[in-house]
């Protein structure tokens, strides 16, 4: 059963505090990162063995190569486990620098290669980490609303997702996952059950070009983003979409 925060307005969306550009660039892909991604991609399968019974559905959809911008609702730290797991490759992806600190953990992030990101400000070098990735043929994926949602649905996007995806001319790939919130996968080990999730990828898409200025054609964008990941999520998890009228 999904577990929900009906507190609204939900809090700000957070800021880094802590300017670390050092840390930001786009990872290289050398032979050791590659045995190190393809470790973790095998410890990701027995994890999600052991404590998850997932529902996949519209694999299809997903690219056999880049580039390509995925996109993805957050929320939990099952997130990332469960698409390790499936999804036929590795993407590289965008993380907040914050979880570079963290023991252990952010040492284990560092290694597979995220590339790091500064929240709330325009972080330029993590810009042009991702549109180099992208000219390289990369896929990359983003979670547009900024953070893991705190309301248990949809949160209203950021900006960030839709201004890669103009500026660097890629498509588009929507994942829409349920049943990965801390609540449900944390609580449910502590009995020793199996949650239950689904993955669910969504057809290829560009953004619609806008005759608006820059801004408008940006906040056009992530709309558009945010409603092809609501489209295909249950009612409950729509959150800020709910709203939303999609096409058939």
């Amino acid at each position: 059963m999904m577990e929900t925060n009906h507190t609204f307005p939900p809090p700000p969306k957070p800021v880094t505090e802590l300017w670390r550009p050092e840390l930001v660039r786009l990872p290289k892909l050398t032979w050791r990162r590659r045995v190190f991604r393809s470790f973790l991609r095998g410890l990701a399968k027995l994890i999600v063995w052991v404590f998850v019974d997932v529902k996949v559905r519209g694999m299809e959809n997903f690219p056999k190569h880049g580039p390509a911008l995925v996109v993805i609702n957050h929320l939990g730290d099952a997130d990332s486990v469960v698409l390790m797991a499936f999804l036929p490759y590795l993407t590289d992806a965008i993380g907040k620098i914050e979880l570079y600190d963290l023991p252990v953990l952010g040492r284990i992030m560092d290694l597979y290669g995220l590339i790091w990101l500064h929240r709330g400000q325009a972080d330029i070098r993590a810009i042009r980490a991702a549109l180099a990735g992208f000219a390289e043929g990369r896929v990359i994926s983003i979670a547009p609303e900024g953070r893991e949602s705190v309301t248990g649905a949809l949160e209203e996007g950021t900006n960030g997702a839709a201004f890669l995806a103009y500026k660097a001319d890629v498509p588009i790939v929507p994942i829409a996952l349920t049943g990965t919130s801390n609540a449900n996968i944390y609580g449910n080990m502590k009995r020793l059950r199996r949650s239950r999730a689904t993955v669910t990828v969504g057809k290829m898409f560009r953004l619609e070009k806008q005759d608006a200025g820059r801004n408008e054609t940006i906040r056009q964008g992530t709309r558009q983003i945010m409603e092809a990941l609501a489209s295909l999520l249950p009612d409950e998890y729509r959150g800020a979409y709910a709203e939303s009228h999609f096409q058939a």
